[in-house]
């Protein structure tokens, strides 16, 4: 390779990182954009929140079922495709939501925009396993996972500005429409998702039978496992610790709200941190045994010990930030045991392990809430964060880490 073409290589890196990560924004914009405007449409629509909570439901649960399928057709067609098209189909199903006459439009658009949300994981992990420099995937792992909290978070201020001048309809018209350009920009930047050519012919070339042969081999199933088990513990915090807090703590509702803020901020700067930390010591599972062992000491101390609000936001920040340092080491450990012609079916598979465990979490520490056993719920994370480094170490010793 020439001077000039490794002069060249760490800015692909950067703008082929930029433009998923930009991809995945998107993603986690469109999963929220519709709660922040409930209300108004609840008055509008002459409709329960249940009902409008099915719409949700609905557009997880699509997009869930559909990962796998996902990975496929990204495996079969290349994600230069697979991706602005899924793009096209969330902002669209968006887009005619904000023009939808009745509620009962909203179930099939929730569909459709499942459909749209499926294929990014598969197609977003393909594209930085097979595009990016060795030495700097797990940092675009990192961007990836980082981009996507940001985009969790922008809606709810953006949404409600929005709806209060120009009303929910053409707020969400507005956004659809921005989705659709996005979707567009990105057809035409299509070189930067192309797979290398010598992986894309065996993909097409590939058999069927191969292909559901390395999803369940023991590597992937343990991969769905442990994507499953830290689903069920870090989603059981996410969800829970504002009802729990006050309980437990003896703390205010904000306090409460404080602790999860500082969770959320500490897990963003570890994505970032474990990007650099999982590029240099590739040592995965090492990583995801230590991040995971210093959140679950955190969560079992803010469960069993009473402390003033200073001592617990530390402790949210501690769980946080171990949670978040693990993320690109836990998606180079799922790479490391994809065969290299099936990156999007696998991380289709393995993804959707995330949707089963939130969907779970309610049922277990739900009813351990409504029976009073406050303190269970803290035993049932650390017990799962501890299942979830074992899990780790399964698929770490069942298949060898790629470089």
């Amino acid at each position: 390779m020439s001077d000039l073409a490794l002069d060249q290589l760490p800015r692909r890196d950067l703008r082929i990182i930029s433009v998923v990560g930009a991809a995945h924004f998107t993603s986690h914009f469109y999963q929220v954009v519709l709660p922040p405007l409930f209300p108004l449409m609840r008055e509008s629509l002459g409709v329960t929140y249940t009902e409008l909570g099915l719409v949700m439901t609905l557009f997880f649960a699509v997009s869930g079922l559909a990962q796998v399928a996902a990975g496929f057709a990204v495996d079969r067609f290349g994600p230069q495709y697979v991706l602005p098209m899924g793009v096209a189909l969330l902002s669209g199903a968006t887009l005619l939501m904000g023009l939808a006459p009745s509620y009962w439009m909203f179930l099939p658009l929730a569909v459709m925009a499942g459909l749209g949300n499926c294929v990014y994981h598969p197609a977003d992990y393909s594209v930085l396993s097979l595009r990016i420099s060795p030495h700097l995937i797990a940092r675009g792992y990192s961007v990836h996972t980082v981009m996507g909290s940001l985009g969790w978070a922008v809606p709810p201020v953006t949404m409600v500005l929005l709806a209060e001048q120009i009303g929910w309809r053409a707020a969400l018209i507005i956004m659809g429409a921005g989705g659709l350009i996005g979707a567009l920009l990105l057809l035409l930047d299509r070189q930067d998702l192309e797979l290398p050519r010598t992986q894309q012919k065996r993909a097409e070339d590939g058999s069927l039978l191969p292909d559901v042969t390395a999803l369940v081999s023991k590597p992937i199933l343990m991969a769905f496992l442990f994507f499953t088990l830290i689903s069920l513990a870090l989603g059981a915090v996410q969800t829970y610790m504002p009802t729990l807090l006050p309980q437990v703590q003896g703390v205010s509702l904000t306090a409460a709200s404080a602790f999860t803020t500082a969770y959320f901020g500490s897990n963003a700067i570890g994505a970032f941190a474990g990007g650099w930390i999982a590029d240099r010591w590739k040592n995965y599972d090492g990583i995801i045994g230590l991040g995971l062992a210093l959140a679950a000491a955190a969560i079992l101390m803010v469960g069993f010990v009473s402390m003033s609000l200073i001592p617990l936001i530390a402790m949210g920040c501690v769980a946080g930030f171990g949670a978040g340092v693990i993320l690109p080491a836990r998606d180079m450990l799922v790479r490391a045991a994809a065969p290299a012609n099936a990156t999007g079916k696998v991380f289709g598979l393995v993804y959707s392990g995330l949707d089963l465990g939130i969907v779970v979490v309610p049922v277990i520490v739900g009813p351990m809430i409504d029976h009073g056993y406050l303190s269970l719920p803290f035993a049932f994370i650390v017990v799962s964060l501890g299942f979830t480094i074992v899990a780790a170490m399964a698929v770490r010793w069942s298949s060898p880490v790629k470089s």
